[in-house]
């Protein structure tokens, strides 16, 4: 019956329009359009990943080997399930042009391949020509084709000639689209493609060098990719095969948009937590407003639960529209940017309406609805007739019955837990909710001190009217302080967050890492050669240090005999192969924290010193043992030692370190770090090319560009989100500031009464903006430096400064906005003519 009357009358309320909730609805829908748009954007990569996924794999399914390729045995079986196989070999080497001291060098990512190459999709040249008669070349050379960015570097066109190794090429075309570019992840160096019988003698393919073989196939139709995987797995368990099929065409891919899209989801949800305090601050304004109503309503007999239930009713359908407006936004904005954002991909999408991501914004967005209108709907409980009719909702106590309470308090818990749900990610997700909560709690606090210190200074500004208006008006008894602090400080607060995040990568990566960093890695040193690399290298007096170490690649494939990924889940130790090293001493700088070294003639089974902090994570010990597969052999090792690794140095560094009885004899290369002046880095570069073309160089630098390339693009996009959030933020600071327009307008015609003028009144207005915008800056900031330094030390593990220009920039920002906002509803106030306001107020 309660419920029945509530509708009734909740409808009779709703004829009044949308007046005193449009600032309601566009935060709501602007916090569910931020992470509906997001995960529409995520479901269209995925889509198109799977939808394309054969194509950017270069085949139904594919085999991959490190360092070797496939045995007679493994392409017989290859060549029986399939109806069609090419075999690729890809590498890294160092693509050259002209002679001595006029000679360049550029790093590559080559791709050698068969005439079945590529199974699926089309290789795109300019000039335009088929692939095979790219390669078939000219002029007694071999052919081959480069990516653009690498031919521009090299000065070469079509026509030039260059080096690869031992080995001359012709270079016959230049890349414009190449099928399979998405499914092998991070690449150093630009692409260089030929066929794999070009490379017969030029010392690149020999054994030990680090190279992997991947031999795409066509299946027949209708095969069982389930089945088919599994046998793969059990037939060739102990061969060091890496199996995946077009499912999970380009794994590295989808991992980081996976990734990044929940990171992006997780700012949104910041977004709408700022979005939910402008909702909190509407309903209780709008409540406010109906103090008659809510009185004649408890006067007429009504129950507090029909009072309750009407403007809950009310404002759910509300906040109903406002989430359906924000679902529309969501999948209309990337519907509308989908040939531009396609073409900003390097991954295949496939635009369209995606139920899941609207669903996700939906649910977040009806908690978000719940948990910031139960608590302001609540109070109105708390509060007798006789007092509503003293227009004195405000005087309701803080904390509403038990009961709202622990409502409001699953409802988060809830919320949280939908959040790691669908983010996939539980730490991130608990980290983000524990800043958000964090934030609110600081500002609250900080709210309730602006207060208390603006009535504590208000006798102090005697002599400056202004001033002193200002400061009584912060320290009065609307809520309107409370709201612009909260709302616009954790606008500011994320986006300060997101700052000094920012900030401290790009430090820790293009100021700090250089410092120390070598500057070449060297790779593919054959074993007859080291002694002639380090008489070139000790030779040149710029080299300020060398170290080297034999180098092999192996795929974990077992822990204490049992699968690998049971054990260690997705942890990037056992993800593809890993380098492995051997040494009969500890290395240079090696500090052993856990178990004891083997003996320098130690003979017997093999044993391992693993990195102690990838052991911590994968849950490893003293005396357990590890399975890992080199070269096709499998060899199972005794942990018997953890050393602590450095990886940030960017120096040589391995997670597994064995004796040397256990490795020592399998085909391998070194591996060699150079520290060399600036300066002088290209002639090291050049004198070890010349005498050792089969040699790659890999620059730390051009590494770390790269790197850096991807962080700013990560980067960008995260801080659009912090836009969307502070945009919220900016519509919240509106709504307060016309919700205030009212007590300005009657402050205002009581001032001119007494013969103020309007210049003064102004200044006052402004320095209300002003002071409220400082202070929520003030404390963004500290939320700011508190967000970025935890996430920057224990989610990223990188040394953490302040960035004081971007930390100022938010105090500037908070005082520019409440300004704006300020001015921009203080004419209304000052036009108005105070008879006609006193008069409407008595």
């Amino acid at each position: 019956m309660s419920l029945a009357i509530a509708a009734r009358l909740a409808r009779r309320e709703l004829r009044g329009g949308l007046k005193g909730f449009r600032i309601f609805l566009a935060c709501l829908a602007l916090g569910v359009a931020a992470i509906a748009g997001v995960g529409s954007v995520r479901a269209a990569i995925e889509a198109g990943l799977r939808d394309q996924g054969a194509v950017l794999l270069g085949g139904d399914a594919e085999a991959q080997f490190t360092y070797r390729f496939a045995t007679e045995e493994e392409r017989a079986w290859l060549d029986e399930i399939s109806t069609a196989v090419s075999e690729v070999t890809d590498f890294r080497s160092m693509a050259v042009t002209g002679e001595g001291e006029s000679s360049e060098r550029a790093l590559t990512q080559v791709k050698s391949v068969d005439d079945a190459y590529p199974l699926l999709g089309e290789m795109v040249l300019d000039p335009p020509m088929p692939l095979s008669d790219a390669l078939d070349g000219a002029e007694g050379l071999p052919g081959a084709v480069m990516a653009p960015l690498l031919a521009n570097r090299l000065g070469l066109a079509p026509g030039d000639t260059f080096r690869l190794g031992d080995a001359q090429f012709h270079l016959s075309a230049i890349i414009e689209r190449e099928p399979d570019d998405a499914g092998g992840g991070f690449d150093f160096g630009p692409r260089t493609l030929m066929r794999t019988s070009a490379l017969e003698g030029s010392g690149l393919l020999e054994p030990g060098t680090l190279f992997e073989t991947e031999y795409r196939v066509l299946l027949p139709e209708g095969t069982d990719l389930d089945a088919l995987d599994a046998e793969a797995r059990e037939l060739w368990r102990d061969s060091g095969i890496r199996w995946r099929d077009a499912r999970n065409g380009a794994p590295g891919t989808a991992r980081f948009v996976e990734r990044l899209a929940a990171f992006l989801v997780l700012v949104g949800l910041s977004g709408l937590a700022v979005g939910g305090v402008g909702v909190s601050s509407a309903v209780r304004s709008y409540l406010a407003r109906k103090t008659s109503v809510i009185a004649t309503l408890r006067t007429l007999g009504a129950e507090r639960r029909v009072i309750f239930l009407t403007y809950f009713l009310q404002i759910g359908a509300l906040a109903a529209l406002g989430i359906v407006l924000g679902l529309i936004l969501g999948a209309a904005v990337p519907l509308a940017f989908a040939p531009m954002i396609s073409a900003a991909l390097p991954v295949p999408t496939l635009f369209g309406l995606h139920p899941g991501p609207l669903a996700e914004a939906a649910i977040y967005g009806v908690l978000t609805a719940l948990l910031f209108t139960l608590w302001p709907l609540a109070r109105t409980e708390e509060v007798r007739a006789a007092t509503l009719f003293r227009d004195a909702l405000g005087t309701a106590r803080a904390l509403p019955a038990t009961r709202f309470v622990l409502w409001t308090i699953a409802l988060l818990a809830l919320l949280i837990g939908v959040a790691m749900l669908f983010s996939g990610d539980a730490r991130l997700t608990l980290w983000t909710a524990g800043g958000i909560l964090g934030s609110l709690l600081i500002l609250v606090g900080a709210a309730i001190l602006v207060l208390r210190l603006a009535r504590a200074a208000t006798p102090a500004a005697r002599g400056k009217p202004a001033l002193r208006w200002a400061l009584s008006s912060i320290g009065g008894p609307r809520e309107e302080s409370v709201s612009v602090v909260l709302s616009l400080g954790l606008g500011l607060a994320v986006l300060a967050a997101i700052g000094q995040i920012d900030g401290n990568l790009r430090a820790a990566i293009s100021r700090d890492l250089p410092e120390i960093a070598p500057s070449y890695f060297f790779v593919d040193i054959q074993k007859d050669q080291m002694d002639r690399f380090l008489e070139i290298v000790e030779a040149e007096d710029s080299v300020e240090r060398i170290e080297s170490a034999p180098m092999l690649r192996g795929v974990v494939t077992e822990i204490n005999g049992v699968d690998a990924t049971e054990v260690a889940g997705d942890h990037w130790v056992i993800r593809g192969d890993r380098g492995i090293t051997y040494a009969a001493a500890p290395p240079e700088d090696t500090r052993v924290v856990a178990g004891e070294w083997w003996p320098e003639d130690y003979s017997g089974p093999p044993q391992v010193s693993f990195a102690r902090e990838e052991a911590d994570e994968i849950g490893l010990e003293i005396g357990d043992e590890i399975t890992v597969n080199i070269l096709g052999r499998d060899i199972t090792a005794t942990i018997t030692s953890f050393r602590e690794v450095d990886f940030s140095t960017a120096g040589i560094g391995f997670v597994m370190l064995f004796d040397p009885n256990s490795v020592s004899g399998a085909p391998h290369t070194f591996i060699s770090t150079v520290y060399a002046h600036p300066e002088d880095e290209a002639q090291v570069l050049r004198a070890v090319g010349e005498a050792l073309p089969n040699v790659t160089a890999i620059g730390v630098r051009d590494a770390i560009d790269r790197v850096s390339e991807l962080l700013e693009g990560i980067a960008e996009a995260v801080r659009w989100g912090a836009a969307a959030t502070l945009v919220t933020g900016f519509l919240v600071l509106i709504g307060a500031a016309a919700a205030g327009v009212g007590a300005r307008t009657y402050e205002a015609a009581i001032l001119k009464t007494v013969g103020a003028a309007r210049g003064r009144i102004l200044a006052s207005f402004a320095l209300r903006a002003g002071l409220l915008g400082g202070a929520a800056g003030l404390v963004a900031i500290l939320a700011g430096i508190l967000g970025g330094w935890a996430v920057s030390t224990f989610l990223m593990e990188t040394s953490y400064a302040v960035i004081w220009p971007s930390a100022l920039g938010i105090v500037a920002g908070g005082v520019l906005a409440t300004l704006l906002a300020g001015l921009a509803f203080a004419w209304a106030p000052l036009a108005a003519r105070p008879a006609q306001v006193l008069r409407a107020r008595e």
